[in-house]
């Protein structure tokens, strides 16, 4: 059972029907927010974590946050396509504690709730497409701030919308056992609870009760990594969030981190991400 579904809280950053020709052609695309698609006509294909899937007509597709994927399409393509940011405050949020299918089928009512949601929010169309153009912070804040804007009344069958059509696929997910061992657990929920503390491996074995040296096994055994890589991993997700909301600099944002140095945190966020931080918001139109 999902612990913190009640304080989920979805906030609509895009929507809109996209209409391609050839021109749906995107790599390295890694965001903090998801996405939802349902195809109109035509495919495509989206490439997730190395596997190819088809993009088809009469299905829907969902890419969770900071999930590297490819984008693309030859001839026409056509979509729906919504993009969300979890605004909870949980440590694990659904997607962590969920595995959900990368496509489920479309019930006939999909693109009517598709259909009801771009008209309640007919503001929230990109205006282009590649993803370097609204991953930025102009864009970020604005799509936050047309959405608090919203009644009250549209705010609220917007998030009824987005569960309906987020329900199917985690109606298929999978719980996600993040590790079996309950030492491992605690040491996962510690590390996601001070993202913003400097966590040595000394107090991380503390707080589980266990040596460095067995902790270190524990999560080479349970998560197939060092703790230090996980914590490095998931300070950099962070990192990405707070670079795109834009009101810190590359500097700022290691230090609100705890890294020590900035070129240790260049080197960590280059060797997770496949880029410099500079690259990232260079790319991003961020840079200030």
């Amino acid at each position: 059972m999902i612990e913190h579904i009640d304080t989920f809280s979805p906030i609509l950053l895009n929507a809109g029907l996209a209409i391609h020709r050839g021109d749906w052609n995107y790599t390295n695309i890694s965001n903090p927010f998801f996405r939802l698609y349902l195809v109109v006509e035509g495919e495509a294909s989206l490439t997730v974590k190395g596997k190819s899937h088809r993009l088809l007509p009469g299905h829907l597709y969902l890419i969770p946050p900071y999930t590297l994927h490819d984008d693309s399409c030859t001839g026409l393509f056509s979509l729906y396509y919504i993009h969300v940011y979890d605004n909870s405050k949980q440590a694990l949020s659904l997607f962590d504690q969920y595995e959900c299918p990368v496509s489920v089928p479309a019930e006939p009512f999909a693109i009517e709730l598709f259909k009801r949601l771009l008209t309640i929010n007919d503001d929230m169309a990109l205006q282009q497409y590649d993803p370097k153009s609204y991953t930025n912070e102009a864009s970020f804040r604005s799509s936050l701030i047309r959405s608090d804007q919203k009644s009250i009344g549209t705010q609220l069958e917007t998030k009824g919308i987005l569960y309906q059509l987020m329900g199917p696929f985690f109606e298929w997910a999978k719980p996600v056992a993040i590790c079996d061992d309950t030492r491992v657990l605690h040491a996962v929920q510690y590390i996601r609870e001070h993202l913003y503390s400097k966590i040595s491996l000394k107090d991380l074995a503390e707080q589980c009760n266990v040596s460095k040296d067995h902790l270190i096994r524990l999560f080479r055994l349970e998560l197939n990594c060092t703790p230090v890589v996980y914590i490095n991993r998931k300070k950099i997700e962070r990192a990405q969030l707070m670079l795109l909301q834009g009101n810190k600099t590359i500097k700022e944002v290691a230090y609100a981190l705890a890294f020590d140095n900035i070129s240790y945190f260049n080197k960590q966020f280059k060797r997770i991400l496949g880029k410099t931080p500079t690259l990232y918001i260079k790319e991003s139109a961020l840079i200030r």
